[in-house]
C-alpha cells in the first residue's frame, strides 16, 4: 500500500507541473496575483521611503517566518507563551504562506523525507523550479495533514487562524495602506511580499542545489552566506539538518543569524525561554573531522614502519 501511495503521490505532482489547467489549484490565484501587483510599481514610481518601507516590512516577516514557522511551530526549538505563540503565528502569516499548521506540516514532512522521493519540494527529485515554486501552486500541497502537528492542533485559536489564513495579511495589507497610502501597499506589501516568498522559497530548492556542506546530513542540504543575510540564519541549511532541534542555525561566531540573535534577546525579558544550541560534539562532528579521525584510525593498519 505505501508503494503504491508513493507512486501516486509522484504521478500527482508530475502532472501538476506539466498540465496546470488541470491539475493545479485555484489557492494559487492569489499567490500570482500579489506577483502581478507588483507591476503597479510602475505607476507608482520609486522613492527611497518607499524602498526602506519594502525592506523592512521585508525582514520584519522574515524573522517571524524563520524564528515562528520554522524555528518555533515546525523544530519546537525554544519554548514561549500561549500569547505570544498566537502572536508569533499572527505575524508570520502575514507573509502569506497559507496557515501556521499547513507551514509547520509540510516542513516536518520534508524533514522526514528529505531528499527522497516523498520529499514534495526536492529539487534533487523534482528540478529546480518544481521545488522552488510548482509545489506551492499544486493541488497535491493544498491538504494539511493535522496527524504531523498534533502538539499545536489542540490550540483552537490556531486552528483558526490556520482555517481562516487570509486574515492576517489582510490585516496586514490595510494597516500598510492606512499609514502609507497606494504607493506604500504596492511596495511595502506585495513587492515586499513576493521578495519573501522567493527569499524563503531559495532555502527550498537553492540550499539543496548550490553551497558548501561542513556536516554528512544524508541529504543534499548546504550552507550559504547569502542566502543566510537575505533569510535572517536559514541560510545554513546544512547546520540545521544535520540537527534540526537548534534555535540557532549559525552554529559559529562568523555565521549570521539574525533570527537568533532576536530570539535571545526576546529570552532576555522571559518572551521565550529554553532555545536550544548544537553541543559541541555535535558541532565537532564535520566531514572533515570524520575524514581525519578515520585516516588516524586506519593508517597503522597500512604501515608497517621500519623492520
Amino acid at each position: 500500500m505505501n508503494g503504491m501511495a508513493q507512486q501516486t503521490d509522484s504521478s500527482i505532482i508530475g502532472r501538476s507541473w506539466k498540465r496546470p489547467s488541470q491539475y493545479w489549484d485555484w489557492d494559487a490565484i492569489p499567490f500570482l496575483t500579489i506577483h502581478l501587483m507588483c507591476l503597479l510599481a510602475f505607476l507608482t514610481g520609486i522613492r527611497w521611503e518607499w524602498v526602506i518601507l519594502a525592506i523592512g516590512s521585508y525582514y520584519l516577516r522574515m524573522v517571524a517566518v524563520t524564528a515562528g514557522y520554522h524555528r518555533y511551530f515546525s523544530h519546537r526549538s525554544y519554548k514561549t507563551s500561549r500569547l505570544f505563540q498566537f502572536l508569533l503565528a499572527f505575524l508570520a502569516m502575514t507573509s502569506a504562506q497559507k496557515g501556521v499548521l499547513w507551514w509547520a506540516a509540510h516542513h516536518r514532512h520534508h524533514h522526514k523525507n528529505s531528499d527522497q522521493e516523498e520529499d514534495i519540494h526536492s529539487p534533487l527529485q523534482r528540478g529546480f523550479w518544481f521545488s522552488h515554486v510548482g509545489w506551492i501552486l499544486s493541488a497535491h500541497s493544498v491538504p494539511t495533514d493535522m496527524n504531523l502537528v498534533k502538539d499545536f492542533r489542540q490550540y483552537p485559536e490556531i486552528c483558526f487562524l490556520n482555517r481562516f489564513y487570509f486574515i492576517p495579511p489582510l490585516v496586514y495589507a490595510l494597516l500598510i495602506y492606512s499609514l502609507w497610502g497606494f504607493p506604500g501597499l504596492i511596495w511595502g506589501f506585495f513587492i515586499s511580499t513576493t521578495a519573501l516568498y522567493h527569499c524563503t522559497f531559495f532555502i527550498n530548492s537553492l540550499t539543496h542545489m548550490i553551497g558548501r556542506v561542513r556536516y554528512k546530513s544524508n541529504d543534499g542540504s548546504k550552507n550559504s552566506f547569502i542566502l543566510a543575510i537575505l533569510c535572517c540564519g536559514e541560510g545554513w541549511h546544512n547546520n540545521h539538518h544535520y540537527y534540526q532541534l537548534a534555535a540557532r542555525q549559525g552554529w559559529f561566531w562568523w555565521e549570521v543569524d539574525l533570527s537568533y540573535y532576536i530570539l535571545s534577546f526576546l529570552s532576555w525579558f522571559g518572551i521565550v525561554w529554553d532555545l536550544r544550541v548544537p553541543p559541541e560534539h555535535i558541532k565537532a562532528r564535520t566531514i572533515a573531522a570524520e575524514r581525519e579521525a578515520h585516516m588516524g584510525q586506519t593508517l597503522p593498519a597500512h604501515s608497517t614502519g621500519p623492520e
